[in-house]
């Protein structure tokens, strides 16, 4: 089987490579029916799928969500096509991640004070943890969430230096923007300032940015909000790829070509 890690640091080319052959992008698993099922739900107005993103009426055709997911995560554009396979285009993956790597190195030459947060810790966890260490190991103040936040979800923890939701003693899946809702909350309340970066993924990176904090984050071609908001300026960056592949040592060729593009190897 493919998809071995890469050791150092990958080309374009072969980034691009690994990418298509683990599935982070390329033929991906997540079906085309998902994928526009999503689209209307969140054409519907299903605050589920908004990410903790305020869309107003602004998006309630489907058929512009999908062509907005077309142009930035390369997903089939015709909407006759309802079944079967879809596709992120790698190509659009490594642009987003050279994107993602210029404000990582803004952060780093300022030494800005920069939040890391994931709603999908199975897949994500170590991508953040890794791009954490080497902002600080640069200068950037990691910034460490105040104790005893939790939502109607469960518990705002931090680990490696990565905000999570804990449920019942696991880390959770999430898709609300309520657990950085807490953080800002909390840290506004510690007299705190607010992060001059949050770098994250879901409702994380989504309602960071709706709130006018500089941020940046990773999103699958079945979650159309963070898309949305990069096309209307709300978020600067969203890279696209699947969320949650089979192992979660494939995105570290990914992590260590991002991290040498910042100038942060």
């Amino acid at each position: 089987m493919g998809g071995m890690p890469i050791p150092g640091t990958p080309s374009r080319a072969e980034l691009i490579d690994h990418l298509v052959t683990t599935r982070i992008a390329g033929d991906v698993a997540t079906p085309r029916e998902n994928n526009l099922s999503h689209y209307r739900k969140l054409a519907n107005g299903d605050r589920n799928f908004w990410l903790g993103l305020e869309l107003g009426d602004r998006w309630t055709d489907e058929q512009d969500v999908l062509a907005v997911m077309a142009e930035r995560v390369g997903v089939d554009d015709d909407a006759e096509y309802r079944h079967g396979q879809d596709t992120i285009d790698p190509e659009l993956t490594v642009d987003a991640l050279d994107r993602m790597a210029a404000r990582l190195r803004k952060a780093a030459e300022g030494r800005q004070r920069v939040l890391f947060a994931t709603g999908h810790p199975g897949g994500l966890l170590d991508v953040h943890r890794a791009t954490a260490a080497a902002l600080r190991a640069a200068g950037c103040d990691i910034v460490v969430i105040p104790d005893g936040l939790q939502t109607d979800e469960g518990y705002v923890m931090q680990f490696a230096d990565v905000a999570v939701l804990e449920h019942g003693a696991t880390l959770w899946h999430t898709h609300s923007g309520e657990p950085m809702r807490a953080i800002l909350t909390g840290l506004e309340r510690e007299g705190a300032a607010a992060p001059d970066l949050v770098v994250a993924d879901h409702g994380w990176a989504g309602f960071a940015a709706q709130q006018g904090v500089d941020a940046v984050g990773y999103a699958d071609c079945n979650d159309p909000a963070l898309f949305l908001a990069e096309s209307e300026g709300t978020l600067q960056v969203a890279v696209p790829l699947d969320d949650h592949v089979l192992s979660p040592r494939h995105y570290d060729p990914m992590t260590a070509y991002l991290l040498s593009e910042a100038g942060l190897a």
